[in-house]
């Protein structure tokens, strides 16, 4: 195999640099530049698998960031046996905008996401690979961990992280600031993708300031953490999903959930806009109820 040829690098923020942009980002509500990320002059993408790999997975990012912009639902499914033989399999479904693979618990190993991404890549055929949206370790773990995950992930050439069990502002402005220049929305030409989780009571009640945190991607509910949160009342459960979906839309921020057949046109219905399903057939009905 050919020695792996360098990637555009990624910013790498200590501790002290992610408070600063936090508190700048809640302060002063800015928005990321609009800037440029083109690939490396030079780069032999036929000679170096892994970098052929990665542009085409960010150019299929660049799909989802413009579905979600068009205002489209975007459909994708959990990655299941995390090998390149399942990565393939799911490469080999044209239905699926995304798929979901997680690293929020265990070793943070990214190696075996890149393998993943390679047998999607080889299940595409002559189609654009399906971008990667990877969840990462909850920013309470430590803020140092995330940035060092999330520039790790993000050179590995996934398209989009997911944050698990924001709280808080301060969390969302952390999952922004270390994503880097490419961040859609704050730069309408950029393909990354800043997902934040709300799957606790405690962000449920500060969703409002987390929704509406400059640069965020899209908010997700979590129906699984948040049944665990309000000890199995299912009445609370769906209006704290309800909360959040009526935040999203107060502040403009697409809202996506987990969905299966049954209640995927329901959740479409109501106005979720992002779907990660486990059948693949919901996906298929999900495209049905959203016109796709």
């Amino acid at each position: 195999m050919s020695p792996r040829k360098p990637k555009p690098p990624h910013t790498r923020l200590s501790l002290s640099l992610l408070v600063s942009v936090a508190a700048a980002l809640a302060a002063a509500g800015c928005a990321a530049p609009e800037q440029s990320d083109a690939p490396e002059a030079g780069t032999d993408a036929a000679a170096d698998p892994t970098a052929a790999t990665s542009a085409a997975a960010a150019s299929d990012a660049s799909a989802l960031a413009q579905l979600l912009a068009d205002g489209q639902a975007v459909f994708g499914v959990f990655s299941g046996p995390t090998t390149a033989e399942q990565g393939a399999l799911m490469g080999q479904n044209r239905e699926l905008d995304f798929v979901f693979y997680s690293l929020e618990s265990g070793p943070f190993d990214i190696m075996s996401t890149e393998v993943y991404m390679s047998g999607i890549a080889e299940g595409s055929g002559t189609g654009a690979p399906h971008p990667l949206i990877l969840r990462v370790p909850p920013i309470r773990n430590g803020v140092d961990a995330a940035g060092a995950n999330v520039a790790e992930a993000l050179e590995a050439g996934v398209a989009a992280i997911v944050f698990p069990h924001v709280e808080s502002a301060e969390d969302a402005a952390v999952a922004v600031s270390v994503m880097g220049d490419q961040l859609w929305p704050g730069n309408p030409a950029g393909s990354l993708l800043s997902i934040l989780i709300v799957e606790d009571r405690s962000g449920v009640e500060r969703v409002d300031e987390i929704v509406a945190t400059p640069g965020v991607s899209v908010v997700f509910a979590g129906p699984g953490d948040l049944r665990r949160s309000y000890e199995g009342d299912m009445e609370a459960v769906e209006a704290a999903i309800q909360t959040v979906l009526a935040a999203c839309k107060v502040h403009g921020v697409p809202c996506g959930i987990t969905a299966g057949v049954d209640d995927v046109a329901e959740r479409i219905a109501q106005g979720f806009r992002m779907f990660i399903v486990s059948d693949p057939a919901a996906v298929t009905a999900g495209r049905e109820a959203a016109g796709r």
